[in-house]
């Protein structure tokens, strides 16, 4: 009977499933190695101490919980069959709840000290760094929340467990309490809220501010598996772009019936003037991509149909977080932080953070838009020639 009910538990049919699927992955992942390698023995090797290795561990340690369970069981009725006094099962559960409570205690410790290192780099732009700030407040608000309700949590199960002793006074409802723990994270939340929504606001707002510069227009459009980066000529203006124009030579879709488009760059890398502030613009040609920029603490999603927007400045150049870092080879990206297909890891592009100088002496040196091949699909070479011909005539004429 017990070794029927083993099989039909579903619980053990659970874990049987889950180790199923992990092996499944663990050898197509071993598959998929090997023929990106060509079969060859020094091929990477599933490695079986990730997730199958912790569940394993997870599960063994369940059981052997259970097992000490069964164990003192049995000794508890061992004892009662002899006449004696049972074990006191408020004290051993008391006892356990503090041997939670120290080892959750070591658990967050090694999580701050081991992971904490993991964060985010330093920010590299103006909202980056109050972003940090109000993300620091939050974090040490909930901490000392977390730890001080923890341990009392706790700490009152293991000092206040049953005892013959004394009886437990029962508090259905206090007034003084609930507006304690109601009001008081009220306060806290709205602080953060009204500090997060200026940020905001400040990111996402539409105008310069008076008496601060025009931001730099920035058009940057994701496709499968690219960005597209366009920066405005000397009219500092992008030109409008239209889905139904997209071609093979005018991938954007720019509409060319607009002057602003004629002198529209087309560039590689995304060069931008330290202490400046740039808006983005955002799109997208086919699915959902979002733009993520880890160092200026930006991201927004790139979807089809809906343009939007980001405006920062950076603070930091690439030559100065190469000193800070002590890495000559460092540069920042921008990356697509949506899986948005087969290619999505290779969707990135490099961003260099300049001096003025150097950004209006790199901008001079950037081809436009407007090539010979988009040019000879808009039919503008045609247009030109007649024009020529009536010149060349009319100076034959004089």
């Amino acid at each position: 009977m017990g070794f029927r009910k083993l099989i039909k538990s579903k619980t053990l049919l659970s874990f049987i499933t889950a180790f199923m699927l992990l092996g499944t992955n663990l050898l197509m992942a071993q598959t998929e190695a090997t023929a990106n390698t060509g079969g060859q023995p020094d091929a990477p090797q599933v490695d079986w101490t990730g997730v199958a290795y912790y569940l394993l561990l997870f599960f063994l340690v369940c059981l052997g919980v259970a097992v000490i369970g069964k164990i003192l069981k049995i000794y508890d009725l061992t004892l009662k069959i002899q006449g004696k006094k049972g074990m006191k099962w408020n004290t051993v559960m008391a006892v356990v709840c503090l041997v939670f409570l120290i080892a959750g205690l070591y658990g967050a410790y090694w999580s701050f000290t081991v992971q904490g290192s993991m964060t985010l780099p330093e920010a590299a732009s103006v909202h980056g760094v109050k972003i940090d700030e109000m993300f620091t407040v939050t974090t040490v608000l909930t901490m000392i929340v977390f730890f001080v309700t923890q341990i009392l949590l706790f700490g009152f199960l293991f000092q206040y467990r049953h005892s013959d002793k004394r009886r437990a006074h029962f508090l259905p409802h206090n007034n003084t309490i609930e507006k304690i723990w109601t009001i008081a994270p009220a306060i806290v939340l709205t602080i953060l809220v009204v500090f997060g929504f200026f940020t905001w606001q400040k990111i996402m707002d539409n105008t310069d501010a008076k008496g601060e510069p025009a931001s730099i227009n920035v058009d940057i459009t994701g496709h499968q598996f690219a960005w597209e980066l366009r920066y405005p000529g000397k009219d500092g203006k992008l030109g409008p772009k239209d889905f139904r124009l997209v071609t093979a030579a005018n991938k954007l879709g720019v509409n060319f019936k607009k002057r602003s488009s004629f002198d529209d760059l087309q560039v590689d890398t995304m060069y931008l003037p330290v202490n400046k502030s740039v808006r983005l613009n955002i799109q997208a040609l086919d699915v959902i991509h979002s733009v993520y920029m880890p160092h200026f603490r930006v991201q927004l999603n790139a979807v089809p149909g809906l343009p939007t927007f980001f405006k920062f400045t950076p603070t930091i150049t690439t030559a100065q977080m190469r000193t800070q870092l002590d890495d000559p080879k460092f540069e920042y990206l921008v990356y697509c932080n949506k899986i948005c297909g087969g290619g999505h890891y290779n969707m990135q592009k490099v961003v260099r953070v300049v001096t003025e100088a150097e950004y209006q002496a790199w901008l001079s040196r950037q081809k436009p838009y407007l090539s010979d091949a988009l040019r000879k699909e808009l039919h503008f070479a045609a247009a030109d020639q007649p024009k020529k011909e009536s010149q060349n005539r009319l100076a034959l004429n004089n």
